[in-house]
């Protein structure tokens, strides 16, 4: 029996309609701009070395070069989607391969950057914050210098402090977290934001899973952790000294900065925290409030209510 291959090379030869219309996609193809470019700058490819590849040359011809036939990456037509065909020759012979297009990388970049930020029970309205929504309001704009002060600075290092920032209710000092959070994942820097009173259910629970250290420890380590409504949280020791002290103590070791949002002032949260059931604990309170000022710098907050 004939090999399938040169019975059907055969039946090519020897069909004329074939052949014509092989001739037809031949000529599109090799007329084609970047083709004919691409093939000006290698006349040492051989003819029979284009005609053996002219299944290359189609699949090229026929995808989208970096976008230029798609809209967005869901709507790509290249049979890899998000990656662009790209021509090359070695040792004499030609070769097709593909490289991620613009949209992809673009893509990647949005996935990589959303990564870095990182939240425990927040709001989606404050995952969603921007520096560039915060309204020109005096009051705020010792909070708001800071912050920026403090984006600058991370440009070259992260500085070893972050800010704690006090006030009343509803004058935006968790937007402000948020706000920090994206634009620190633009220069490729992650972030923690947490809630506290639901950080302390957290922790409890891991207790009996047995993740409370690997949790406690990725809270230790990123970039810059931030703890929204310290002193709203129920309040206990075992929480205060071996979880809110022991990461404070880490990152002030490590030189790693915290933000802090809270409705008291430093001296009001040290009294907040002295106390327990078991009675007033003054030292180990001060012990814990020396450690924040250690990673961050106080600053008030006082504005209108934005919730009312």
């Amino acid at each position: 029996m004939k090999p399938v291959q040169s019975t059907l090379q055969k039946w090519m030869r020897e069909n004329k309609n074939f052949q014509e219309h092989y001739a037809k996609i031949k000529q599109e193809i090799l007329n084609d701009p970047e083709i004919k470019t691409f093939l000006a700058k290698h006349p040492q490819l051989a003819k029979k070395e284009i005609d053996k590849n002219l299944i290359k040359l189609y699949e090229f011809k026929s995808q989208s070069k970096q976008c230029d036939k798609c809209t967005c990456l869901d709507k790509c037509i290249n049979m890899l989607p998000g990656y662009s065909p790209i021509l090359h020759v070695e040792g004499g012979e030609l070769h097709l391969s593909y490289e991620k297009c613009f949209q992809r990388i673009d893509y990647e970049k949005q996935q990589e950057q959303q990564r870095l930020v990182q939240s425990l029970y927040m709001p989606k309205q404050i995952l969603e914050a921007k520096i560039d929504y915060i309204d020109a309001d005096p009051k705020r704009s010792k909070a708001v210098r800071e912050i920026l002060n403090f984006i600058e600075k991370c440009k070259q290092n992260i500085p070893q402090k972050g800010l704690y920032l006090y006030g009343p209710f509803g004058v935006g000092k968790t937007y402000f977290l948020g706000a920090l959070a994206n634009k620190l994942k633009e220069i490729y820097i992650s972030s923690a934001l947490i809630y506290m009173p639901e950080f302390v259910r957290e922790m409890k629970a891991s207790m009996k899973d047995d993740s409370l250290n690997t949790k406690l420890d990725y809270f230790k380590k990123a970039d810059v952790l931030m703890l929204d409504d310290i002193g709203a949280e129920m309040q206990s020791s075992w929480f205060r000294d071996e979880i809110l002290g022991s990461l404070l103590q880490f990152r002030m070791m490590e030189g790693l900065p915290v933000f802090f949002t809270s409705n008291y002032s430093m001296e009001e949260l040290e009294s907040h925290l002295a106390l327990t059931k078991t009675g007033v604990e003054k030292v180990k309170a001060g012990r814990v409030i020396e450690r924040i000022k250690q990673v961050s710098q106080p600053i008030p907050v006082f504005s209108e209510n934005r919730r009312t």
